[in-house]
């Protein structure tokens, strides 16, 4: 790592770890949370896609641009640079620090994340806007989709990787903007870094997981009534 850095890498770094705090990572944490609904029911998980489809379309898209996707598109676009950047030791030296690890993980999983994301934001947010049907991301959409092992594996990594992310980014934006100045300060928040790894991560995986749990709700039939049931006594006798 260089020892010097320009007042304009100093200030872009900054902004670089907070947007990855908030909103991204909250706007993750959220996102995943909610999701979880679909351990409840179909109902209940539908219900939360029918709350901000029921938004008025303007308002709804122009909170997404500006509170998710400039600041990630930002993030993951200076992420890059920072990777490409990057000089990672933890293989070519005898030093197997933790921070070494982390620093390689970190990288390794934006980059993972990086690509996960371009494939759900456009088989989601992007089909569902250029369709105009939002029910390509409700519940039976997506059981159909996760029952595919692959794509289960793709989203199990995915998210996987941007939980790590999101914990080494804590552990990071609290050293960057001097909120953990001592060595004991750094290592109590590394631990809560892994706590918050191993929360999220667990609840992706339980979203995941109600897909597997409820019968997908198909298109309901209606019932035939007795009035409109042919009479099948018409013409018999005893």
């Amino acid at each position: 790592m260089a020892l010097t850095i320009s007042r304009e890498d100093y200030v872009m770094h900054r902004i670089h770890s907070i947007t990855g705090v908030l909103p991204v990572g909250y706007y993750m944490v959220q996102h995943l949370a909610l999701n979880t609904f679909s351990i409840a029911s179909p109902e209940k998980f539908n219900s939360v896609i029918e709350f901000f489809e029921g938004m008025p379309k303007h308002f709804l898209l122009a909170m997404e641009i500006a509170m998710i996707w400039v600041p990630l598109a930002f993030h993951a676009a200076y992420g890059l640079l920072i990777i490409n950047r990057a000089k990672n030791n933890y293989f070519t030296t005898k030093y197997k620090w933790s921070e070494n690890r982390m620093f390689f993980l970190q990288r390794a999983s934006g980059v993972a994340i990086f690509f996960f994301l371009i494939y759900h934001v456009i088989s989601t947010t992007v089909l569902k806007y250029a369709s105009g049907n939002a029910e390509i991301i409700k519940y039976d959409a997506w059981a159909a989709k996760l029952h595919n092992p692959l794509l289960l594996l793709i989203y199990m990594v995915g998210i996987l990787s941007a939980s790590y992310h999101l914990g080494y980014g804590l552990w990071n934006f609290c050293i960057r903007w001097g909120i953990t100045v001592t060595e004991a300060a750094q290592q109590r928040i590394q631990k809560i870094s892994g706590v918050v790894f191993i929360a999220v991560t667990l609840m992706g995986w339980v979203a995941l997981a109600g897909f597997f749990m409820h019968k997908p709700l198909g298109t309901p039939v209606a019932p035939v009534s007795t009035e409109q049931a042919p009479n099948t006594n018409v013409g018999l006798t005893r």
